[in-house]
C-alpha cells in the first residue's frame, strides 16, 4: 500500500464546472468577442467595431434557430461555457444541451439548439464553436489515453502543459473525458523537478535527502512530490519522506526496478514517452499514475458544426 492512503483526494482529482470561477469564464468569453468585434490584442484597434457580415444582411433580429452538431465521434465537453458566450454577444439567445459534458456521442448528434437573433448567433457562431471543439477534442483524446491502460488500476494524469490562460477548462475536460488533473498550478503541491535538484546541488545522496525535508518542513500542510531519472535517486528520495516519487523517462526494464522500491513507502508515477503505444505496456506495471502531457498539448478539435435550423 501508498504510505497514506488517506491522501488520495489530495493528489488527484476532476475538477467540475461548479468550482470554476464564473466571472473568469465571463472574461474568456469577453476576450474571445473583443477578438472578434473589436480587436482585441492589437495597439491599433479598428476604427468600426463590429460584424459587418451580419449587418449587410439588415441587423436580422427575427429569431433564428440553429443546431451545434457533432461531425463524428467524440467525448463532449465545455456545454457550459454556451450561455456565457452568448450573454456576451447581446443576451438575447438561448441555449438547449441536448446532451451532458462526459457523454459519448456520434456523428450526426445534435449537441445543443440555440435560438436567439439572426445576428447574435451568427457573430457569435465562431466563439461558440472554437471553445466546444478544443474541449471536446481534449475530453476525446483522454479517453483514448485511459482506455489504452485497459484493466489496470492506474490512473491517467494530465500535466500543466496547458494553453495559457486556459489552463482550468483544459484540466476541467480531462477529467470529461475519465483522466484526473495532477497540480492545477504551483500552488498546490511542492514538486522537486530535475531543475530544483541541479539548481540545489541536490541530485544524490544526503543534500537531496536534506532539501526534501526542507520542503516537507517549509510547507507540511502540502504534498512532496520529487522528480528522479535514476534508481540511484529513490533510496534517499524515501529516506526523506516524499509523497510522490515521479519516475521520469524510465525505461520498462528500469520500471520493473523502481516500483517494488516505491510499493508501500510512496505513491508512484511514471512520466515521460508515455503515448498510445506505451500506455499498455506500463498499465501492466500498476503504477499508481501515469501523467501524460499529449491529453492537453496533442489534442486535436473535434469537428462540430453550427446548422441554421
Amino acid at each position: 500500500m501508498p504510505r497514506d492512503p488517506g491522501q488520495t483526494d489530495r493528489l488527484i482529482r476532476r475538477l467540475r464546472w461548479d468550482e470554476l470561477d464564473p466571472a473568469w469564464v465571463r472574461r474568456l468569453a469577453e476576450m474571445a468577442r473583443a477578438e472578434d468585434v473589436a480587436g482585441g490584442g492589437l495597439r491599433q484597434p479598428p476604427a468600426r467595431p463590429g460584424d459587418p457580415s451580419a449587418a449587410l444582411l439588415g441587423g436580422l433580429t427575427q429569431r433564428a434557430h440553429a443546431r451545434l452538431v457533432s461531425r463524428g465521434d467524440y467525448v463532449i465537453a465545455g456545454l457550459g461555457l454556451l450561455e456565457p458566450i452568448l450573454s456576451v454577444y447581446g443576451g438575447a439567445a438561448q441555449v438547449r444541451p441536448l446532451v451532458a459534458d462526459g457523454a459519448a456521442v456520434t456523428r450526426g448528434t445534435v449537441v445543443a439548439e440555440l435560438t436567439g437573433p439572426a445576428a447574435e448567433l451568427l457573430t457569435a457562431e465562431r466563439t461558440l464553436l472554437n471553445f466546444l471543439q478544443r474541449l471536446t477534442g481534449i475530453a476525446t483524446q483522454t479517453r483514448t489515453h485511459a482506455r489504452a491502460l485497459g484493466a489496470s488500476t492506474t490512473r491517467l494524469l494530465d500535466t500543466r502543459k496547458t494553453t495559457p490562460g486556459f489552463r482550468m477548462l483544459e484540466k476541467y475536460a480531462v477529467g470529461q473525458g475519465g483522466g484526473y488533473n495532477h497540480r492545477l498550478g504551483l500552488f498546490d503541491r511542492i514538486m522537486v523537478k530535475d531543475n530544483h535538484l541541479a539548481a540545489g546541488e541536490a541530485t544524490g545522496s544526503q543534500r537531496l535527502t536534506d532539501l526534501v525535508r526542507a520542503a516537507r518542513a517549509a510547507r507540511p500542510d502540502l504534498l512532496v512530490e520529487v522528480e528522479v531519472d535514476a534508481v540511484a535517486q529513490i533510496e534517499p528520495v524515501l529516506a526523506a519522506g516524499a509523497d510522490v516519487v515521479l519516475l521520469d523517462n524510465f525505461s520498462l526494464v528500469q520500471l520493473r526496478t523502481a516500483l517494488p522500491l516505491l510499493r508501500g513507502h510512496a505513491w508512484s508515477e511514471v512520466s515521460g514517452g508515455v503515448n498510445l503505444a506505451t500506455l499498455p505496456l506500463i498499465g501492466e506495471l500498476n503504477p499508481d499514475f501515469v501523467s501524460c502531457g499529449a491529453l492537453t498539448h496533442a489534442a486535436s478539435w473535434a469537428d462540430i458544426g453550427l446548422d441554421w435550423a
